[in-house]
């Protein structure tokens, strides 16, 4: 006889299950609902097959296909009258399938490569010159071609890569301009460390033109938000622990964050890590610390004069900032404070774009899909700069922008708000993936 899909270590909870009444109010707002119609495709469906592995029926390649096709954007849980809490169910049943379903070699290939250089800023940051050359030899369309007729999600990684520039480091301690009004811990990231290294400069610049000490420790590693969103409980632990330890004894009133889903990630490590007794207090203190750098600025209010900025901007909503997190508001509400920029909103703003964390590299296909129509929503709203606050978005819509050969602009929230405090131009804010940037080397990200 089979063994049932889950064992005893944190499955999916029966009580959280039984909190979904099968309304079908998450179905409009599921990305893969959306694109195939699927009942199994949708949360409700999910949570169905959890109900059944609960029951002790086992793990099957088919169960395990649905679970891998969600995009964890959370997009359901906003939209569940029920308050389902979907993402605790899908994050316990994704430990479960990487303890317990065997993968194919070729599935088990790829996962390792990916687990084994994106967590690791070092690892990037060696790709950096290999890929800006790469770039620089304008070799990219052919062998996007190329490599999208034998290995689709290589090309997809390929096309993903934004224009790569200067580096730009954060120094370790960056004080306050004016008033001191606290002290921030920074988190440098992974991606957004080696391939957007001007959006850390960035939000440096910008809390501290707020008043605040900015303190980035050099000793810090990955957060964990790839390996927690994907099942990898004991590596995310890992990188959780290393964190925690990197900003002990820092000093800081908060610790900021300018990526989405490291900043969801982060606001669970004292769940993640509730069954260690040696960080379980640990991590709810670090917890109750980690804010958005949005959600910091709206909270603390702002101090910096703001210079007008006369462009009209797309706000697109990231997942693990919008769904995840709840932060909403926040972000619009500091780019209106600019004098002179207009934000338009994007259709249908609660379909994920696609990216997804690594997502849009295990699942091309449905990625694609979902770019396409989120770069069109994006289009829709004639805006000539597209802002977000996730890295991962910010290469998704690049990519999908680039497919239809239209030269929208885009950046970090966090960007244009240092752009207005410096008194920059508008037509200098943000970056274009699209042909015209692979021709002009002064569109690359700065």
């Amino acid at each position: 006889m089979a063994e049932p899909a889950f064992d005893d270590h944190h499955p999916p909870s029966s009580d959280l299950l039984d909190d979904c009444v099968h309304c079908g109010f998450c179905l409009p707002t599921c990305p893969t609902y959306q694109l195939w119609g699927e009942e199994m495709d949708s949360p409700r469906g999910r949570i169905y097959l959890m109900g059944l592995g609960l029951e002790g029926e086992p793990m099957t390649p088919e169960m395990v296909q649905h679970f891998d096709a969600c995009l964890g954007c959370m997009s359901c849980v906003t939209a569940c009258p029920s308050g389902v809490q979907y993402d605790a169910l899908i994050e316990a049943t994704r430990a479960q399938v990487e303890r317990r379903h065997p993968r194919p070699l070729r599935e088990r290939l790829l996962r390792r490569a990916i687990f084994s250089v994106f967590p690791y800023p070092k690892r990037l940051h060696a790709l950096r010159g290999p890929l800006r050359a790469y770039q620089a030899s304008g070799l990219g369309g052919l062998v996007r071609r190329g490599l999208g007729r034998v290995f689709p999600r290589l090309a997809a990684l390929e096309s993903l890569a934004p224009p790569l520039g200067a580096y730009e480091r954060v120094p370790e301690r960056l004080p306050a301009r004016g008033t001191k009004r606290g002290t921030v811990g920074m988190l440098l990231g992974c991606v957004q460390r080696e391939f957007f290294p001007g959006v850390n400069a960035a939000t440096a610049r910008v809390l501290a033109a707020e008043g605040f000490d900015v303190v980035a420790p050099p000793g810090q590693g990955c957060c964990g938000a790839l390996s927690v969103h994907n099942g990898r409980e004991d590596e995310a632990q890992s990188f959780a622990r290393g964190l925690i330890d990197a900003f002990d004894g820092a000093g800081v009133d908060w610790i900021v964050v300018n990526a989405a889903g490291c900043g969801s990630a982060m606001k669970e490590y004292a769940d993640l890590l509730a069954d260690d007794p040696a960080y379980a207090g640990r991590a709810r203190d670090f917890t109750a610390r980690v804010r958005d750098v949005a959600e910091l600025l709206a909270e603390q209010g702002t101090v910096a004069t703001r210079h007008p900025l006369p462009v009209a901007i797309a706000y697109h909503d990231a997942c693990h900032l919008a769904h995840a997190q709840g932060i909403r508001s926040q972000p619009r509400q500091l780019l209106r404070e600019i004098p002179e920029l207009t934000l338009r909103e994007i259709p249908d703003p609660e379909i994920c774009c696609g990216s997804a964390g690594i997502y849009n590299i295990l699942n091309p296909e449905a990625a694609a899909e979902l770019g396409e129509r989120k770069a069109r929503n994006v289009l829709a709203t004639g805006a000539p700069l597209l802002v977000t606050a996730n890295p991962g978005c910010l290469m998704q819509v690049a990519a999908a922008l680039d497919g239809l050969g239209e030269p929208v602009r885009l950046a970090h929230t966090i960007e244009v708000l240092d752009a207005s405090i410096r008194g920059l131009p508008a037509a200098g804010v943000g970056w274009v993936r699209a042909h015209e940037a692979r021709r002009d080397p002064s569109q690359a990200v700065r």
